[in-house]
């Protein structure tokens, strides 16, 4: 497995509890995704955002709900 492969992984893995699940139950509460949403993201190139992007990687990509999503 590649390096950026690893770090992606642990988003789900060695963050679970610290990061993923606060973002999905913050994102299931809230209401804040819904199928055929269309959400751009905002890249700064700092850490938040580039978290934030990862995570919402990972619910396009392993989330019920289908949606579109541009990084911007």
């Amino acid at each position: 497995m590649e390096r950026y492969q690893q770090i992606e992984r642990s988003i789900i893995t060695k963050y679970r509890k610290s990061l993923w699940k606060k973002f999905i139950k913050g994102v299931n509460e809230y209401k804040l995704i819904n199928e055929g949403d269309k959400i751009a993201v905002c890249i700064s190139g700092g850490k938040d955002s580039m978290i934030l992007a990862k995570l919402m990687q990972e619910v396009q990509k392993h989330g019920v709900m289908k949606f579109e999503m541009v990084f911007l």
